[in-house]
């Protein structure tokens, strides 16, 4: 047996199945990169032909698709666009936290990239900033192959495709990855860090604040009250950057503590312990309608019992943590029902029971395993150019 400290607590892994020698062995994270990379251009290539063949621009797509167009916005000219659709729906701009923005803009400052193009080269290179968090987390706690399958099955989800759009699900799975690798590792201070800085990324950014915090409760009780001042600092700097914006917002709306809630509201999105999903899946059984919702439906059903399976693998607290906040908050949110799979699409710790199967199947009958890969791979390019092109529903 493999002992494994961590200051999450100790647990005890079974050791990693062995890897066969070759490139897999040596150099996981290059063969990781090198694999995610592959199928996120492929997907772009089937985007970019599927595009053609309608009559629209790849790469105006890619960089200037619906919430996009507010991020570019908001790095251009600051928060100062409200669209009034109708008597109690209004689109404010100040819904959008504000990283994603500022480094739009530094790049466009630094470089001759218009804002799109920034936009992507920012979403990016976060991507792959991501995967290798992804991969070190992974790696940490079931070896390599394994570290491996999930950065590749990561790449291969059907929604992920956004991974290539200029959105900041990248921005937000990066820093939510290495602070969460962190705090497996024990380090307290980069973990609060980048928690913060994944709290400025998006509104469910607050789920690494949460891992963090919980986390380090855990830690307080365990030992008493006897931990580090390092502990203390990365947990209260962990929650900063979220309720930083949230503050900033409600102050600029003359609601402190209401006013980013009521931004949200009056964009019909809010948190109603999931009524508002039961509703609109009500009229979809009832009625039916576009194949994005119902296979939403099916994305989030399958995120439920990955997270059960996660649970049952007693995986370690904070990806417990994390991956719970962002279920619970895709769940439990009103409005945008399509974008709900978009939301999960940080949740990578829910990919680890598939990748450890995907493994294990590969090692028993390698051919199994390659027409599993083969079909993720058709779903997801064939999917996200739908979703993109054709499907005409917000992301």
């Amino acid at each position: 047996m493999t002992h494994v400290s961590t200051h999450t607590g100790t647990r005890t892994l079974a050791p990693p199945a062995l890897v066969r020698p070759g490139a897999a062995a040596r150099y996981p994270l290059v063969v990781a990169l090198g694999l995610f990379a592959a199928a996120r251009l492929t997907g772009l290539a089937v985007l970019a032909v599927t595009a053609w063949a309608t009559g629209h621009g790849p790469l105006t797509l890619l960089g200037r698709s619906w919430d996009s167009r507010w991020y570019l916005g908001i790095a251009e000219h600051g928060y100062v666009r409200t669209v009034h659709v109708r008597p109690g729906l209004v689109f404010d701009d100040l819904a959008f936290f504000p990283l994603y923005p500022a480094l739009v803009r530094a790049v466009t400052a630094l470089t001759p990239l218009s804002g799109g193009a920034a936009g992507l080269l920012v979403s990016w290179t976060a991507a792959a900033v991501a995967a290798a968090g992804i991969h070190a987390v992974a790696l940490r706690l079931h070896g390599r192959a394994v570290a491996v399958a999930v950065v590749l099955l990561w790449g291969l989800l059907p929604h992920s495709v956004v991974l290539s759009l200029a959105y900041t699900e990248p921005v937000l799975t990066a820093f939510a990855a290495w602070s969460l690798y962190a705090v497996l590792a024990g380090r307290w201070v980069w973990a609060g860090t980048l928690a913060a800085l994944a709290g400025l990324s998006r509104p469910n950014g607050f789920a690494v604040a949460a891992a963090v915090l919980v986390t380090a409760a855990y830690e307080i009780v365990r030992r008493r009250g006897k931990v580090t001042h390092r502990l203390w600092t990365g947990a209260a700097l962990a929650p900063l950057g979220w309720s930083g914006y949230v503050l900033w917002v409600g102050h600029r709306r003359g609601d402190l503590l209401g006013g980013y809630f009521e931004v949200q509201r009056r964009w019909g999105s809010r948190f109603d312990l999931g009524r508002g999903s039961l509703r609109f899946v009500r009229h979809l059984v009832l009625q039916g309608d576009r194949l994005v919702f119902p296979m939403a439906i099916l994305l989030v059903a399958a995120a439920v019992l990955l997270y059960a399976l996660l649970i049952a693998d007693r995986a370690p607290l904070p990806l417990l943590v994390y991956s719970g906040v962002l279920l619970l908050v895709a769940l439990g949110g009103s409005g945008f029902f399509a974008s709900k799979p978009r939301f999960l699409l940080p949740a990578f710790p829910l990919l680890l029971p598939l990748a450890r199967a995907l493994v294990r199947t590969a090692r028993a009958r390698p051919w199994h395993a390659a027409l599993v890969a083969g079909a993720l791979a058709g779903l997801s390019f064939a999917y996200g150019a739908y979703l993109v092109v054709i499907a005409h529903t917000p992301l």
